[in-house]
């Protein structure tokens, strides 16, 4: 038996958190553990849809339709999440800590309305455990200009990351235990190895 958690992989533009959280999806596959995956924003048919508008270049929306429109990417996912909650594993990448990282520390929206809506749409879902994911600005830049296509939340100013990445790691001190922070300034392989070893003692 194993343990159907929730799983949770958040960090700033290239701290490889979509690699990760891809890897542990291929790991879970190969050990035939039943899980979901969902990305934030989109996840669902619907997510997905708002996905496009939020990170679109051409898009130019004030911060608070931004939070609302992420809020109502994961308003739609919350279904999947309770369909699937203690049945599988279910792998999240990004979610409430990003809209407090994101929204609060980098744009400056008040918290408590942050934590209000959030606290409506979960109601009794619980995050069982976070990967931190933290990246230096070089390496973040590097990464970011190896990058095909950048959609509009990769191309802030650095300070803007420098100030989102901060405030992930005032959420990870309130409540450390369930976050493992993962240094991806480091080898790549050695992470991999950290995590996934983290994952057998989670599940």
């Amino acid at each position: 038996m194993y343990k159907k958690i929730i799983i949770v992989f958040e960090g700033i533009e290239g701290s490889g958190k979509s690699f990760h959280i891809n890897h542990v999806s291929k790991y879970l596959k190969k050990k035939k553990l039943k899980f979901i995956k969902i990305r934030e924003p989109g996840g669902n048919k619907n997510s997905e849809k708002i996905r496009k508008l939020i990170l679109n270049n051409k898009s130019d929306f004030n911060k608070y339709t931004d939070l609302l429109l992420y809020l109502a990417s994961r308003s739609e996912n919350i279904d999947l999440i309770k369909k699937n909650i203690g049945k599988k594993i279910i792998l999240i990448d990004r979610f409430v800590d990003s809209t407090l990282a994101y929204q609060h520390f980098g744009m400056g929206i008040d918290a408590k309305l942050i934590n209000m809506i959030n606290k409506f749409l979960l109601k009794n879902i619980k995050i069982n455990f976070t990967f931190l994911n933290l990246v230096n600005k070089k390496n973040m830049l590097s990464r970011l200009s190896m990058r095909k296509n950048l959609n509009r939340y990769d191309k802030f100013k650095s300070i803007f990351y420098t100030k989102v990445q901060k405030g992930f790691i005032k959420i990870q001190k309130k409540n450390s235990k369930k976050y493992m922070i993962v240094n991806s300034n480091l080898d790549i392989e050695l992470n991999k190895k950290l995590i996934l070893k983290k994952i057998d003692n989670l599940i």
